[in-house]
């Protein structure tokens, strides 16, 4: 199985999505410093995962969700969330 993952910063409250094939670890691993790109906005809260069967699928899910940048449809995905 493979995820697509937004985590809300404590710090500054942006988010960050991203796909993984271990949820538990891959949150671990960013609230470590081990993220590079997002070190600095540790730590972080799970706020959304969905399950896909197939890596191929769950890397479109995260490009579309990155697509929408702070958009409406961010909004309205993290509405349904919240």
């Amino acid at each position: 199985m493979y995820y697509v993952y937004i985590l809300r910063s404590l710090k500054d409250n942006k988010y960050y999505t991203g796909y993984t094939n271990n949820l538990e670890r891959r949150l671990q691993d960013h609230n470590r410093g081990k993220s590079e790109s997002v070190r600095h906005r540790e730590p972080f809260e799970l706020i959304h995962s969905e399950e896909y069967t197939t890596k191929i699928e769950a890397i479109q899910r995260e490009i579309q969700i990155k697509k929408y940048k702070g958009g409406q449809a961010l909004k309205r995905l993290l509405t349904k969330i919240n």
